[in-house]
């Protein structure tokens, strides 16, 4: 119901927008697109590109005809602490990878390679959408490596991404395991002949959690109603980033299926 002439969109990864990247600029851009006081709606594409976002966003708060989405693709912007910034004037909707429904809807071919694509390579759109298994690898590494891994050593100022990479490791390959996070200490220490604390260990899973990599499944006392000790079992958030981590050599349809239909449940 919004007339095209008051939508302002601006998709900050692009070329030709490299000089609205600055805030002042941006702020100016689009206070200088409302000439009236009909509702206008803003859709900002990639800000975390945006030294200072916050606070542009801040100032945007005070029009009140600005209805205003904003996007972003990297740990700091996916984080929960990004929430924290807006309370109480914002609302954050997750965007999640397709459902299994979704991904049929999108696929060309029968139901059991369908099936198998799926539990191989996630349900990322733009893994769904390439066309040869090598293509769908190459951007699953990529995202992996850049969009997740890099973000977070750095916004965590992680000394040892190996330590990090390692206990991905484990997780990715147990996964539908409860998780002891001393007992993977002791085995960093007597396999790996690394020392990490399940201290770090669980400082890091929270990590790999904020920027939502992974998802802890809590266990649940039926009878008793009440959480049960510490263990958890982690799901990865897509197969496909999960498989990408052991290098597509651990496929467990079993496990794989445990973690979709824990995504599914939590999706509905």
């Amino acid at each position: 119901g919004i007339a095209s002439d008051h939508i302002i969109q601006v998709e900050l990864d692009r070329r030709e927008n490299k000089k609205l990247r600055d805030p002042d600029r941006l702020y100016e851009y689009i206070i200088a697109s409302v000439v009236d006081k009909e509702e206008y709606v803003v859709l900002l594409d990639e800000i975390q590109l945006v030294p200072e976002f916050e606070d542009v966003l801040n100032s945007l708060l005070h029009y009140e005809n600005l209805d205003i989405y904003v996007t972003g693709s990297n740990s700091r912007f996916l984080s929960s602490d990004i929430i924290t910034e807006f309370r109480g004037r914002s609302r954050e909707i997750h965007v999640l990878p397709l459902t299994w429904m979704e991904f049929l809807e999108v696929y060309q071919g029968d139901s059991a390679k369908a099936w198998e694509e799926y539990y191989t390579y996630g349900g990322l759109p733009q893994v769904v959408l390439a066309g040869s298994r090598k293509e769908k690898e190459d951007i699953l590494d990529e995202l992996y490596q850049l969009v997740y891994i890099k973000d977070i050593v750095e916004r965590n100022r992680i000394e040892n991404p190996e330590n990090l990479s390692e206990l991905i490791s484990v997780l990715a390959s147990q996964t539908g395991s409860l998780t002891n996070t001393e007992r993977i200490a002791n085995t960093f220490t007597s396999v790996k002949k690394k020392r990490m604390s399940d201290v770090t260990i669980n400082r890091y899973i929270g990590f790999l959690e904020n920027a939502f990599l992974i998802k802890a499944a809590t266990r649940y006392d039926i009878k008793g109603r009440k959480h049960i000790g510490a263990l958890r079992k982690y799901y990865f958030e897509d197969t496909g980033l999960r498989n990408v981590r052991l290098g597509f050599m651990q496929i467990e349809v079993s496990h794989l299926m445990e973690a979709i239909v824990f995504n599914e449940l939590r999706y509905r």
